[in-house]
């Protein structure tokens, strides 16, 4: 199977900026999230996986091509920039239609595919009023439509959810979904990591221009292995339950919490786990609620972060 993509040693320079530092890295055909604070990397990653920019140093293959100016290779793939670049002087039909003529579609051909990308992203009562009109969301969907609209393999997107409200988040939510259970790749860039949690759970996570992880969420969690993750504990008792995990060298640190919970550091969350269910069965402690702050990509990107700058 041919990769998705594959970066060999690549590096991208602006001057004397570092864009992106060597990263090495092969994906087969997917959904990936790609995280990271603003600044890291991640719209220059995307630029060369587009064929926008060319490495300084090293290699760019994506569906087995070369990016650079290469009209075989853009074909195959949708790319939905972080800028709009819409016409507000023109309806959703004509600027989506215009773009599929672009790829080599007649002029009736392009319409029938624009009228049916537009309709798959809800925007069919819409699309013949101008754009100037439209909301952000709806904006944000007719960007979606022409990325799209001929029916590429790999869609490449560059923070869709800017500027989004919670109902137009929900919606391309369910979009970009669909476009995953239907067997397509995406790459997602994002610096909001829920955004990332609620579409895959496969990510890369970049900072300075560096790659400091990639995998599934399951590989990460290994890779931190050794480092303490925070656990809230709600129980009537809540004092003893912190000196017994203290005494039996489950937790590195025990409190309890200005709302009355035991917030514990450990190495061994399943050791603990374990514990609190065993004494709950056996009535020996009644826990009522227990929270991690590493059950979301937000937890793990923090670990991550200080791992990188030698927090941990």
């Amino acid at each position: 199977m041919t990769p998705l993509i594959e970066l060999n040693s690549i590096t991208r320079l602006y001057g004397t900026v570092i864009g992106v530092n060597d990263i090495t890295l092969t994906l087969p055909p997917g959904a990936y999230g790609l995280l990271g604070p603003n600044g890291a990397g991640k719209s220059t990653l995307l630029n060369l996986m587009t064929g926008q920019l060319s490495p300084t140093l090293g290699t760019v293959q994506v569906l087995g091509h070369a990016p650079r100016n290469n009209p075989k290779y853009l074909s195959r793939i949708g790319y939905l920039p972080a800028s709009e670049g819409l016409y507000s002087n023109v309806s959703a039909i004509d600027w989506v239609s215009y773009l599929v003529e672009l790829q080599g579609f007649g002029r009736r051909g392009a319409r029938t595919i624009a009228s049916e990308s537009l309709e798959r992203v809800g925007m069919t009562e819409h699309m013949h009023r101008n754009i100037a009109e439209y909301s952000r969301g709806m904006r944000q969907r007719t960007r979606l439509a022409q990325a799209i609209a001929h029916r590429p393999e790999f869609l490449i997107l560059d923070e869709p959810f800017n500027g989004l409200d919670p109902i137009a988040r929900h919606q391309m939510t369910e979009l970009l979904r669909r476009w995953i259970e239907e067997g397509h790749s995406l790459i997602l860039a994002s610096h909001v990591l829920h955004e990332i949690e609620s579409i895959t759970r496969s990510f890369l996570l970049v900072c300075g221009g560096r790659l400091l992880a990639s995998g599934s969420i399951e590989d990460i969690d290994e890779l931190l292995a050794d480092v303490p993750s925070e656990m809230r504990i709600r129980t009537g008792t809540p004092h003893e339950l912190a000196s017994v995990l203290m005494q039996e060298e489950l937790v590195d640190r025990a409190e309890i919490g200005e709302d009355g919970a035991v917030v514990v550091a450990t190495r061994t969350a399943v050791r603990v786990y374990q514990f609190l269910t065993d004494s709950a069965a056996a009535g020996r402690f009644e826990v009522t609620e227990i929270h991690s702050s590493d059950e979301s990509l937000q937890g793990v990107f923090d670990s991550l972060m200080k791992l990188h700058r030698g927090e941990l």
